[in-house]
């Protein structure tokens, strides 16, 4: 091939090993997918249109919840069309779209999740400082990082991406992910630039969390000193951090699987490792925040029994 436009269709194998339960696959992600549509959109709603919740806090969570939204959209409708398809195939241009929106959406979960930390850091170990700290303005911006840092640094990842000669059309997933398709590089593509680009990202988002292991060792010990800072830490930042360490862990299974991991496993089992990270959180997350998190719970709850009566 003597360039990247020969390849323009990809073939999904990721899916071969569903044929004899491809229906009951696609009846039980289906209902997936409207409960990860259900309970986030419900607790955005939940944040938007009740005043008392229109907090740094919850507005971070509003944020959180619509990256969840955002990530599974790039997923799910994919998948549900590829189930119904006798042969799973996806454009070079969706391809290339669609790792964007994967890659872009688990490191914009971090970012939130760097953000949040921080605001639970100023709310507990710094109070009194915390409202000229977390003015609108601040806010707003630190929204806007969270967002449009993993889409700038994919951006970029993307057209490096581009600018590769491919010789190969078979990719062994799912979905795409950009690893995945550098490795269908032809032999004589310098693909060294991509793959220090890759090494520089995943420092940025270690930094990230190194800066939340940070947060939150002051957290723990200022809550050490006070049963009612224990009690706050427990009411608003064990949900944090349950979202936190099943997100770091889901990711970090699926890079050093697609990195280090055998190819001699099932199928089926590479499949849930490589998309286990849009299957837990998305649904995990809003449940955790709406039953953990009091005025939420309470507004849910008001909202339940207004609707019986």
């Amino acid at each position: 091939m003597d360039n990247a436009s020969v390849v323009q269709i990809f073939t999904l194998l990721g899916i071969n090993d569903t044929v004899n339960v491809r229906l009951t696959i696609f009846s039980l992600t289906l209902l997936y997918y409207g409960l990860i549509l259900f309970f986030n959109i419900s607790l955005i709603l939940v944040i938007v249109f009740d005043g008392n919740l229109h907090e740094p806090m919850y507005i971070l969570l509003a944020s959180f919840c619509m990256n969840g939204l955002y990530g599974t959209t790039g997923f799910y409708p994919k998948f549900l069309l590829d189930l119904l398809s006798t042969s799973p195939q996806i454009s070079y241009e969706g391809c290339l779209l669609q790792a964007f929106v994967i890659h872009s959406f688990a490191c914009c979960d971090m970012s939130v999740l760097a953000v949040m930390a921080y605001d639970r850091y100023l709310a507990i170990c710094r109070p009194l400082h915390y409202h000229s700290f977390m003015t609108k303005q601040k806010l707003s911006g630190m929204v806007c990082f969270s967002w449009l840092t993993p889409f700038s640094i994919f951006s970029i990842n993307v057209l490096l991406t581009s600018a590769l000669k491919l010789c190969g059309f078979s990719i062994q997933k799912l979905m795409c992910i950009n690893w995945l398709i550098v490795r269908l590089a032809c032999p004589d593509a310098n693909t060294f630039l991509n793959g220090v680009y890759a090494y520089a990202v995943m420092l940025v988002y270690v930094c990230h969390g190194l800066f939340i292991i940070w947060t939150y060792m002051h957290l723990i010990r200022t809550c050490a000193r006070s049963k009612d800072d224990r009690m706050k830490f427990m009411q608003t930042c064990v949900p944090h951090l349950i979202s936190l360490v099943t997100f770091v862990f889901t990711i970090m299974f699926d890079l050093m699987y697609i990195r280090f991991g055998s190819s001699d496993l099932p199928l089926s089992l590479q499949n849930f490792i490589s998309i286990e990270f849009l299957l837990i959180p998305p649904v995990m997350n809003p449940l955790i925040y709406g039953f953990k998190l009091t005025k939420i719970r309470n507004r849910i709850l008001s909202l339940v029994c207004v609707k019986r009566k």
